[in-house]
C-alpha cells in the first residue's frame, strides 16, 4: 500500500507539466526539462532510484524519442517534397472540387482519411499527414492540429493494424500463466479472448463516437470560427452522422468477424467511399459555405512557420509553400499529385500485414541497446520498420514521379531539418520523464509511480471503479503517448481489479483499450510532433487545453457505458 507521501510525490511531475503547459502556456521545450528534473528527484527521494537507474530510464526514453523523431522527420520531408513539386496545390484543388466548405473537409480528411492512416500506421502518423494537408487547404495551423488530433480517435484502439491489442494485450496476457489458465477455463484461447475484448472496445467506440465527427467540426467552428459558435457545426450534423454510420457499421462488423487487425482500415475505406459518393451525388452539402475569417484577423499564435494556403479555385491564392498560385497554374493531375500518399498508405499496410516482409524489416538495420547501464532495460531503433523509412522511401519515389530537380530536393531536405529541430528537446525530455515514472519501482522492487497512482484511484473508487477504467487507460497513454504502451502498463492491472470486484474482465479491459485511445488526444509528445509538422512548436499548452474537451466527453461517456455493461446489460460476460 502506497503512503500518502508517495502519492503526493508521484503526482508532482504531472502537476508540474499541467501547471506550466496548461496553466502558464509554456511550451513543451521549456516545460519538459523541468518536469524531467522533478521526476528524477521524486524517483531518487521517494522510490530509491539510483542515479544509474535514472540515467538508464532517461536514455531509454531518448531512444524512444529518436523513434518518434524519425517518423516526424519523414512526414515533414514528404510534406515539403509535395510542396516543392506543386502537388499540394493540386490536392487543394481536388478537395475543393468536392466542397470548399471547411466543415466538409474536416469530415473527409480528419475523420475518414485520418482514421485510415491511423489504422495502417499508428505512431501518431495521422496528425503528421492530415495536419499539413489541412494547412495546405488554408486552415490555421493551430486549428489543423486540434482537429487532426481529435478526429481519428475511434481508430486508435486498432491502430497500426491492431498493434495495441495484439502486442499490448495478447502478448502480455499470453505470457501470464494465471490469465492464460483462466481464459482456457472459459474454453477460449488468449487470441480469441483478446478478439472479444476488441469487439467490446469497438462497441464502446461505436456508441460514444457517434458524435466524434461533429465534435471535430464543432471544435473548429467554436474556437477558430469568426462567430465563435457551434451553430455552424449543427448545420452539417446530418453529414457527420452519415459519415459516422458509413464508418461504424463496417468497423464493428470487421471487429466481430475478423478480429482486431482490420476494423479501422475497413471502416475508413468503406466509409470514405460511401461518403465521397454521397457528396459527389449532391447529398449532405450545407446550404451555405463556411470558412474561416480573413487571415488578417487571425491571432498570431494560430500561425507558425508554415503559412496556410487557400483553395486554388479562388483566383490568386497563397500556396502551401507561401508562394502565389492561380487556378491556371495547376499543371499536375490529381492522380499524379495523390500518388505519393496512395503509395504511402499501401506500403504502410503491406509492411504490417505481410509477415515475411514484416519479419525482414523488424530484423534488418535494427540498432538495439540491451541491458542499458546494467539495469535490464532495453530499447531499439528499427530504422526500416518505422513509418519514417516509408516516408523517406516515398520521397525518393516522388523525385522521378514529379520530376524534381536538385534545387527542389535540397530545399525539401533543408526545410525538413529546420522544422524538426525545435521538437528534439521537447520530445527527448518528455519521453525521458515518462520512463522515469514507469521504471521508478524497478531498482527497489516496489510499485512504480504509475502503479501507485492507478492503485490509489482503484482503492478510492471501490465498486464504481469500472467508471474509471477508461480514465486509467487514458492516463497511461497521456504519459507514454501510445495506446499500445498504455495497454502493456495497465492491461493486467485492469484484469486484476475486475477479478477482485467480480465484474467482467473482458469489458473492463475493453474500456482500458478505449482509454488508451482517449489519452492520445493529450499525449505530450504526440502534440509536440503534430505541432512540429505544421511549424508551430511552442503552442502545446493551448492544444492540450482544447483537447481536454473531447477527452472529458469520451472518458465520462465511456465510463458510464462500462458501468452499464458490467452491472446491468452484460453482467455475465467473462
Amino acid at each position: 500500500m502506497a503512503t500518502a507521501a508517495q502519492i503526493i510525490m508521484g503526482v508532482l511531475p504531472l502537476a508540474v507539466i499541467s501547471f506550466l503547459m496548461i496553466g502558464r502556456y509554456w511550451s513543451a521545450t521549456r516545460s519538459m526539462p523541468i518536469a524531467w528534473v522533478v521526476a528524477g528527484v521524486v524517483g531518487y527521494v521517494g522510490w530509491d532510484m539510483t542515479p544509474r537507474w535514472i540515467a538508464a530510464a532517461s536514455l531509454n526514453g531518448a531512444i524512444t524519442a529518436v523513434n518518434i523523431l524519425w517518423i516526424v522527420f519523414g512526414a515533414i520531408l514528404l510534406l515539403y517534397t509535395l510542396k516543392q513539386t506543386g502537388a499540394f496545390d493540386a490536392i487543394n484543388a481536388g478537395f475543393t472540387s468536392i466542397s470548399d466548405d471547411r466543415r466538409v473537409q474536416v469530415v473527409l480528411l480528419v475523420f475518414l482519411m485520418g482514421s485510415f492512416i491511423e489504422s495502417a500506421a499508428g505512431f501518431g502518423t495521422p496528425a503528421a499527414i492530415v495536419g499539413p494537408l489541412l494547412v495546405g487547404l488554408g486552415f490555421p495551423p493551430l486549428a489543423a492540429v486540434v482537429v487532426a488530433l481529435t478526429g481519428n480517435l475511434m481508430a486508435i484502439t486498432f491502430g497500426a493494424v491492431g498493434t495495441p491489442l495484439i502486442i499490448g494485450l495478447q502478448d502480455i496476457f499470453g505470457s501470464s500463466e494465471s490469465i492464460s489458465a483462466a481464459v482456457a477455463a472459459q474454453g477460449l484461447s488468449v487470441e480469441g479472448w483478446v478478439a472479444e475484448i476488441g469487439l467490446w472496445a469497438a462497441t464502446h467506440h461505436v456508441i460514444v463516437g457517434m458524435v466524434l465527427p461533429f465534435i471535430s467540426v464543432a471544435m473548429m467552428t467554436r474556437f477558430f470560427g469568426e462567430e465563435r459558435s457551434i451553430k455552424p457545426a449543427l448545420e452539417v450534423l446530418p453529414l457527420t452522422l452519415f459519415a459516422w454510420l458509413s464508418f461504424a457499421v463496417p468497423y464493428w462488423l470487421t471487429a466481430y468477424f475478423l478480429g482486431p487487425t482490420f476494423p479501422g482500415l475497413f471502416g475508413a475505406m468503406v466509409g470514405m467511399a460511401i461518403t465521397v459518393t454521397a457528396l459527389r451525388a449532391g447529398y449532405f452539402h450545407p446550404d451555405e459555405e463556411w470558412d474561416f475569417a480573413p487571415k488578417s484577423d487571425w491571432p498570431d499564435h494560430w500561425i507558425g512557420d508554415i503559412k496556410p494556403g487557400e483553395s486554388t479555385n479562388r483566383g490568386t491564392a497563397v500556396a502551401a509553400d507561401g508562394g502565389q498560385v492561380t487556378a491556371g497554374d495547376q499543371k499536375m493531375s490529381l492522380v499524379r499529385a495523390w500518388t505519393p500518399y496512395v503509395v504511402l498508405a499501401g506500403l504502410l499496410v503491406v509492411t504490417r500485414v505481410v509477415d515475411p516482409l514484416t519479419s525482414f524489416l523488424t530484423s534488418t538495420l535494427v540498432l538495439e541497446w540491451a541491458d542499458i547501464l546494467g539495469t535490464g532495460m532495453s530499447n531499439d531503433f528499427a530504422l526500416l520498420y518505422l513509418p519514417g523509412a516509408i516516408f523517406v522511401f516515398v520521397h525518393l519515389l516522388t523525385i522521378p514521379l514529379h520530376r524534381m530537380d536538385g534545387a527542389e530536393i535540397k530545399a525539401a531536405w533543408l526545410e525538413s531539418v529546420e522544422k524538426v529541430t525545435p521538437a528534439v528537446i521537447a520530445l527527448v525530455f518528455a519521453v525521458a520523464t515518462v520512463q522515469i515514472m514507469i521504471q521508478s519501482g524497478q531498482s527497489a522492487g516496489i510499485d512504480s509511480m504509475l502503479v501507485v497512482l492507478s492503485e490509489t484511484t482503484a482503492d478510492t473508487a471501490g465498486g464504481v471503479y469500472p467508471f474509471f477504467a477508461a480514465a486509467v487507460g487514458a492516463f497511461g497513454a497521456f504519459l507514454a503517448g501510445s495506446n499500445t504502451v498504455s495497454d502493456i502498463l495497465f492491461g493486467t492491472f485492469q484484469y486484476n481489479i475486475a477479478t477482485e470486484l467480480g465484474v467482467s474482465r473482458t469489458i473492463v479491459v475493453g474500456a482500458q483499450a478505449v482509454g488508451g485511445a482517449i489519452g492520445n488526444l493529450v499525449a505530450i509528445h504526440n502534440v509536440v510532433a503534430a505541432l512540429a509538422v505544421v511549424g508551430l512548436v511552442g503552442e502545446e499548452g493551448r492544444v492540450i487545453r482544447l483537447e481536454l474537451i473531447p477527452l472529458t466527453y469520451y472518458a465520462v461517456t465511456t465510463g458510464i457505458l462500462t458501468l452499464l455493461f458490467v452491472y446491468v446489460l452484460a453482467p455475465g460476460v467473462f
